[in-house]
């Protein structure tokens, strides 16, 4: 008996395996540390690796999917750039197969997400729809026609790159202002830290949010706000039928979304006039990248 499908979600902090089977579902899940951003690319493919293996043991999956959080190319073989990654136009599909001997696709952790929503998830039969990833920082993917639209170049739904703030805070990916050091993980970190004086990481300011801190309560009505304005541009942009909020940041639930829908409503041109998109949590979670990658595997790369 085989070990269905693998998928791997390589982020700016952790590297998430799981396991689905036939039907899709989720049989396993592990996760490994991510080396980090400066660390050699060989660490990186150890998280991958042992992540995989840890939810397979002793069993060989049928393929593996990899949701990589950055810039992928059309072909799903390269990741170009990434501001968390320490990878910088690599052959990381092809590294990774010849480590595991398996089949491997590789994609955009955004798209991976929107693809797992799209077939199981808050995507599922809608015509089109944006997905929004936050967790270290903001990925995105773009759905149009009920496919996923990965751009000329596959480099479609780079959201968190967007410049918001001109001169703003400066980004890992080497600009300025990009919505991502307003709306992510790490500023929800920053402007905690800032009001207090010292470092929280993400999960301490949740306990705290959910406990009423006012600190952390307004933390995540900054980033929330910060979300919906941004929602707003794209929503004008695309016309969706839904936005799908994923990622890590996005599991506090309504902490984060209630702020981005009243955001939301407020940045939108003519909204007594026109329908204003819902703003609904990817039904798969955190996890939806790698379950997207894991149905990748299982599928094909469309």
């Amino acid at each position: 008996m085989g070990a269905g499908h693998v998928g791997v979600d390589v982020g700016g902090t952790k590297v998430l395996a799981v396991r689905i089977d036939a039907t899709g579902a989720v049989t396993a899940t592990a996760t490994r540390p991510m080396p980090g951003r400066t660390a050699p690319i060989t660490a990186v493919e150890d998280a991958i690796v042992a992540a995989a293996h840890d939810v397979s043991g002793t069993e060989t999956p049928a393929g593996l999917g990899i949701s990589a959080a950055g810039l992928v190319d059309a072909a799903g073989e390269r990741f170009l750039f990434g501001a968390h990654l320490p990878w910088r136009d690599a052959p990381v599909r092809k590294a990774i197969a010849e480590r595991t001997g398996l089949p491997v696709v590789l994609d955009n952790d955004a798209n991976c997400a929107a693809h797992a929503e799209l077939v199981a998830g808050a995507a599922r039969g809608v015509g089109s729809a944006l997905l929004i990833t936050i967790g270290t920082g903001i990925g995105g993917a773009v759905v149009l026609g009920g496919r996923v639209v990965r751009g000329a170049h596959g480099l479609a739904g780079e959201f968190g790159h967007m410049q918001v703030v001109p001169g703003g805070l400066a980004c890992e990916c080497g600009l300025r202002g990009c919505w991502e050091q307003y709306c992510s993980g790490r500023a929800l970190e920053r402007v905690t830290r800032v009001a207090l004086g010292r470092h929280l990481d993400g999960p301490e300011v949740t306990a705290l949010a959910r406990a009423g801190d006012d600190v952390a309560l307004h933390a995540f009505g900054s980033i929330g706000t910060w979300l919906g304005v941004g929602a707003a541009g794209l929503v004008s942009a695309f016309d969706p039928e839904v936005v799908v909020v994923g990622g890590g940041v996005s599991a506090v639930g309504d902490l984060l979304l209630a702020p981005a829908r009243r955001a939301l409503a407020e940045s939108l041109q003519g909204t007594a006039f026109r329908a204003v998109p819902p703003l609904l949590p990817a039904a798969l979670g955190p996890e939806a990248g790698a379950v997207g990658a894991a149905l990748l595997a299982r599928d094909g790369r469309d």
